[in-house]
């Protein structure tokens, strides 16, 4: 039987989160015989295989809720009918019509209303990641999305949204938007979460980061020019934005076209988001 928690646990996230500590959030009582367990910002990787758990928001994202509790049943659940095969994207080769889709409003995916804009254009069809370079559930998913990306079929963009609700990981979102700027987001976005999950440097300062930076072969000069941007600092502030208006709870997350949203939750697992976002990208395909 699974532990619901121990008492290093416990310590070391309180001591990682900058939010209150867990006890104080108000949590839905768990269901019999579950074992949860709650986080907000844990700085330190967290071990795979007892619990599996999304990187909560604060409540201050425009009245949305915190403390959300997922249990590993609830991440693993498969998803309905029959989903496709983990990393298998297949946008472009949705057969089911929209209006007998698989998944439902409410239950799979959320849509939000008003729609909101997105950074792509209005000729291309969004599908945003939002993640944390310290979340594991992101480290875990981010394979498959660049598989997606790089088979995302012409008329879709993939892009890549960093939260952003408190100190540690405004300092993770710069660190993206610093080597989008300098041209080298390709080659750092991957190592970037390896540095952190693989060999535990938790890049919680910006000297961290530059060093981090530096062993990439980006030279200390380009890296404050680039880090201390204005370009980086505007897109920072765009990164918040969308965090409230897409209304973000949690981590990873898949906003398409600034219409629908896609948590690990709602999906069935983590794996299983990208059915779901295939399915709401084919329906805004054929609404064109």
């Amino acid at each position: 039987m699974r532990m619901i928690i121990i008492a290093g646990a416990w310590l070391a996230l309180a001591a990682c989160s900058q939010d209150a500590p867990p006890a104080q959030v108000d949590q839905p009582a768990p269901e019999a015989g579950e074992d949860m367990l709650y986080a907000t910002t844990p700085v330190e990787p967290m071990a795979r295989g007892d619990v599996q758990v999304i990187e909560q928001a604060p409540e201050d994202m425009e009245g949305t809720a915190t403390g959300t509790l997922v249990t590993e049943e609830a991440i693993d659940e498969p998803a309905p009918a029959s989903a496709s095969a983990p990393g298998v994207l297949q946008l472009a080769q949705a057969s089911t019509a929209p209006s007998n889709g698989r998944f439902r409003e409410g239950r799979h995916f959320q849509r939000l209303s008003p729609s909101q804009p997105t950074s792509s254009g209005p000729d291309t069809i969004e599908v945003a990641e939002v993640f944390w370079y310290g979340c594991p559930h992101c480290y875990e998913f981010e394979p498959f999305v660049r598989n997606w990306k790089q088979n995302a079929p012409e008329g879709v963009t993939v892009v890549g949204i960093p939260a952003t609700w408190n100190p540690l990981l405004l300092l993770h979102a710069r660190a993206y938007y610093t080597a989008e700027h300098l041209g080298v987001l390709d080659e750092l976005h991957m190592a970037i979460f390896r540095e952190y999950h693989e060999r535990r440097n938790p890049l919680d300062s910006e000297g961290r980061i530059r060093e981090f930076f530096g062993s990439q072969g980006v030279s200390g000069e380009d890296f404050d020019r680039a880090w201390n941007s204005f370009n980086v600092q505007s897109r920072l502030q765009r990164a918040e934005q969308m965090a409230r208006r897409y209304r973000v709870t949690g981590v990873p997350m898949i906003v398409v076209n600034g219409k629908y949203t896609v948590d690990g939750r709602s999906a069935g697992g983590l794996r299983q988001m990208l059915d779901v976002a295939e399915e709401l990208v084919e329906r805004e395909k054929a609404a064109r």
